[in-house]
This record gives structure tokens, sequence and C-alpha cells, in this order.
């Protein structure tokens, strides 16, 4: 008969595991939109343990959707075609040459990069963009920039019937113009708009910062819509934050129930933030 040590991991792990059983319970059945930025997606390795933290999610009981970026691919590809992009106050120019890239290299590349990664892990991922089964109708959102989109109706019935199927939608940021056209969106938009519409329990919006800091510069782990509004108007949420607390606002308003802001380079981010004591990053909630 073969006996075994007990280690300090393996008790470690054992008490994780019963520790993390309330939270367990509490997200059966719930529905989380996970924002998974173009900076975060990283080495395969990093990607390999995001895929396997939305499989162990939806083994759970955790009904995840997962909202891609792309930025950092989008802007490679277009110096590798030589095509030259203009800017408006800061914002690119999306025009029909570089709009036929972004549905390329979004609904191509990252798209199925990230599905293969979650299907390597076991779980049952479906890569589709706001154009397909109507899910996302889009309004330009300033003629200045061209190809831009801002949603204006979500269907969300496709995602309804691939949750019952136990199948985790991966969703490109792209939507369909009134007219057929194609519009880029904001990743961050995109998801702020399906969580909503979905009345998502959680929006985790993934991104290269540690959460939203305080004058002090440390980070505020729980804040509310007041408080964000606030330390907008003072200036201490600036610059890039800005959009990702506005997109948080409106989701609360849309319907969800939170918004987490965390830093997606953190190892398990996802699963720290639902399943442990400590969480992760700043939640905004009302």
């Amino acid at each position: 008969m073969k006996t075994q040590d007990m280690n300090r991991d393996w008790i470690a792990t054992a008490r994780t595991l019963s520790q993390a059983l309330p939270y367990l319970q509490r997200y059966t059945g719930a529905t989380v939109v996970i924002k998974f930025g173009g900076n975060a997606m990283g080495s395969d390795e990093e990607m390999a343990s995001f895929a396997r933290d939305i499989v162990l999610m939806r083994q759970v009981g955790v009904k995840p959707v997962v909202v891609h970026g792309g930025g950092p691919m989008i802007n490679a590809m277009l110096d590798k075609l030589q095509i030259k992009s203009e800017f408006v106050n800061g914002k690119r120019v999306t025009d029909k040459a570089t709009v036929e890239v972004v549905e390329m290299v979004l609904s191509g590349r990252v798209n199925k990069r990230i599905v293969q990664a979650i299907n390597a892990e076991g779980g049952k991922a479906v890569g589709l963009s706001g154009k397909d089964a109507g899910l996302v109708t889009c309004d330009q959102t300033n003629p200045d920039l061209g190809f831009v989109g801002t949603p204006s109706d979500v269907d969300v019935s496709v995602l309804h019937d691939l949750a019952n199927a136990e199948a985790i939608p991966v969703i490109a940021p792209l939507g369909a113009g009134r007219n057929g056209e194609t519009f880029n969106i904001n990743g961050d938009t995109m998801a702020g708009a399906i969580a909503a519409a979905l009345k998502a329990d959680r929006l985790l919006l993934l991104t290269d910062v540690e959460g939203v800091k305080g004058a002090d510069g440390e980070v505020l782990t729980e804040l509310t819509p007041t408080q964000i509004r606030d330390m907008t108007a003072t200036g201490v949420i600036a610059g890039g934050m800005i959009p990702k607390t506005e997109t948080a606002l409106a989701a609360i308003e849309g319907g969800v129930r939170a918004v987490v802001i965390l830093d997606g380079r953190a190892p398990n981010a996802c699963l720290l933030e639902l399943y442990t004591d400590h969480g992760a990053g700043s939640l905004i909630r009302a």
C-alpha cells in the first residue's frame, strides 16, 4: 500500500476550494460578461490561463460571455498592409479600407484564437460578432470618424440559446448598420451594451492597470456611481480610465448588478474576483 505525505501545497489547495464554496453557490446560474482586451492577450501561456478560467466558470454553473478587443493586432495589420490612418481629436478615422481590415482581424484572427484556446481547455466556445443573428445594430457615432458605431439595438436571444446549450459566446466588437454597413465598436462599449441587455450579474473589464485609483494613488476596491462622477469632475479619474468608468456607469444604469475594473495581466484575475474574499480591482455598484 502506497502512502503519501500531506504537503502544504495540497492542504492550501483543499482549503481554498472549501473557502470558495459560498461563492460557487452565489454565482451558480449567474451571467458574467468579461471584456478581454487586446493588451491582456499576451502570450500563448497567458491565453491558455485565461481560457482555463473561463472553462472553470462554465463548469461550476456560471454563464460567461466573452467580448474581446484587438487594437494592437489591428495596428500591426494596418502597418503591414501600409494603410495609413488619419486621426480626429486623437481618435482613428475608420474608412472603408480600414473597417475591412478591422473585421478581418477581429472576427478572424483574434476571435478564433480565443475560441480555439477555450476549446483546447475543454470548453465549448462559439465565435461570433455583433453582425451575427442581429445581435448588435449600430448608429454611426460621428460622421468624422467614419465606420465607428454605437450600439442602438441589442438582441441577445442568440446568447440565451448558446447559454442553454452550455456554450461560451466569444464576441468580436463589430455591428451592423441600418443600411447594411459594418461598424467598428469600442470593445468596452460593446461589452457594456451586451451586459446591460443580458441584465448580467457582473461585467468584468480586464485592463492593463490594477483598478480605479484615488487621489493618493491607491486602488479603490469599491465605488458608487456618485463617487465616480465626483472623481471625474475633480480630475482624479482621467485619461484612459474615463471611458472605462463611463462604460461601467452606463452598464449599471442599464441593469447590470455590478462592474469590476481589474488588471487582466494578473494570474487568474477573474477567479480571484468571483471566488475569493480578496477580490480584484475596483468594484462599482449602486
